[in-house]
């Protein structure tokens, strides 16, 4: 029995626009945070996860990247859920907010959406950064960029801030 054999091949880093990466950072990190208001816990950390996963596909994509959804699903858990467990438990835990009744849900309401577009925007700097130095996400490594993690998340929340205003 021949069994088939994958190969994958790295390409050269694409040259993209620093203006057509931030109006596509932009448009996610909307996206997220319209996401953030939804009222159901749970629900909103779901969409805010496909948000996510498309801004990467979509990053990849320019660089010419090889995409595998369950590789950038595991990526983004690592990233976001192990790099830094006090960040990263954030979203999910605004999103749990929304059980309580009232409080809970205006609290919810009110710090997803800059929750949801901190970290939105924190991902796609740190993946346009790893795409444009010639990176994939089959040697990508969150211990690496975790420092440039928190440093995006806190300059996302800023950004985060201002957009919704």
């Amino acid at each position: 029995m021949q069994t088939e054999k994958t190969e994958i091949v790295a390409t050269e880093a694409t040259e993209v626009s620093k203006e057509e990466l931030d109006k596509l950072l932009r448009y996610h990190v909307y996206g997220s945070m319209a996401v953030g208001l939804i009222p159901i816990p749970v629900a909103d950390f779901a969409g805010l996860t496909a948000i996510q996963l498309n801004l990467l596909r979509t990053l990849a994509k320019k660089y010419n990247v090889p995409f595998f959804k369950d590789t950038v699903k595991n990526i983004l858990s690592s990233l976001v859920g192990g790099a830094l467990p006090t960040l990263a438990s954030v979203p999910l835990a605004v999103s749990l907010t929304k059980f309580v009744p009232a409080v809970g849900t205006v609290v919810g309401i009110v710090t997803m959406p800059i929750v949801a577009g901190a970290t939105t925007y924190a991902i796609g700097r740190v993946f346009i950064q790893h795409f444009a130095s010639g990176g994939t996400f089959l040697n990508f490594d969150p211990e690496e960029v975790k420092a440039f993690y928190a440093e995006m998340f806190s300059e996302g929340k800023k950004v985060a801030a201002d957009m919704g205003k």
